[in-house]
């Protein structure tokens, strides 16, 4: 029995790019659905299963983002890499907020893209197939699979960045967590722009951890974080 083939929805109105991303995906043993504008691509996604999304920011009829934020709306789970050529900050982010879980700016090599779409598949394949793991961090239980950080009877709903980087520190509780490994687990690529962004939620989840002084999370110079908490004792 051979695994069915990953499908993609790809939306691009650039007829060219378009063909030959689909092309070169196919020969990569991907089932790849290609759309020319994101009305058509919401139409298609409604209809069909898909694995993963790629979507184009400049679109007619509806852009990638609004694509995105309709597709979010019936369904959080699905991966999605928007293709733009904008380098902004502000439409990076946007696209982050909206739910983006890569970008690549163009010119883009067609090698890169498989980079990002297979790593990717890989931390969703990772998060389907392990057991629900609860951790506890001091006074905090922390469930991985519900995204669920508790404390003292008040639950807070992480973001899947924070549950993912925070499920890391976990996983290596009282050792080092090395920087460019999450970056690369979390973040696919360990750019300018990522190491930022992974350092603001480190502070949200100092944040979020603050009522228990028992546990931190500190830097370690030139190699990343450690989450520090209070080894359970065994009966």
């Amino acid at each position: 029995m051979t695994d069915e083939k990953v499908k993609i929805l790809l939306c691009e109105d650039d007829e060219n790019l378009g063909m030959l991303l689909r092309e070169y995906l196919q020969t990569k043993s991907y089932d790849v659905d290609l759309q020319p504008d994101g009305e058509a691509g919401y139409k298609a996604f409604s209809k069909n299963k898909y694995d993963l999304c790629v979507f184009d920011v400049m679109m007619p009829k509806k852009d990638g983002f609004a694509l995105a934020s309709d597709i979010r709306a019936v369904n959080s789970e699905v991966p999605i890499i928007f293709l733009t050529a904008k380098s902004l900050k502000e439409d990076i982010l946007q696209g982050f907020k909206l739910g983006a879980d890569d970008y690549l700016s163009k010119p883009f090599s067609m090698e890169e893209l498989l980079y990002r779409i297979e790593s990717i598949l890989r931390r969703v394949k990772g998060k389907k197939s392990k057991d629900v793991v609860i951790y506890q961090i001091g006074e905090f239980v922390f469930d991985s699979q519900k995204q669920l950080l508790s404390h003292g009877g008040n639950s807070k709903k992480l973001t899947t960045k924070e549950s993912e980087l925070l499920g890391l520190l976990a996983a290596n509780a009282n050792n080092i967590l090395e920087r460019n490994y999450a970056l690369k687990t979390i973040w696919v690529d360990d750019n300018y722009f990522n190491a930022r962004s992974m350092d603001v939620y480190i502070t949200k989840l100092r944040k979020l951890l603050k009522d228990d002084l028992n546990v931190a999370i500190i830097n370690i110079h030139g190699k990343g974080y450690k989450l520090i908490t209070p080894q359970l004792k065994e009966d």
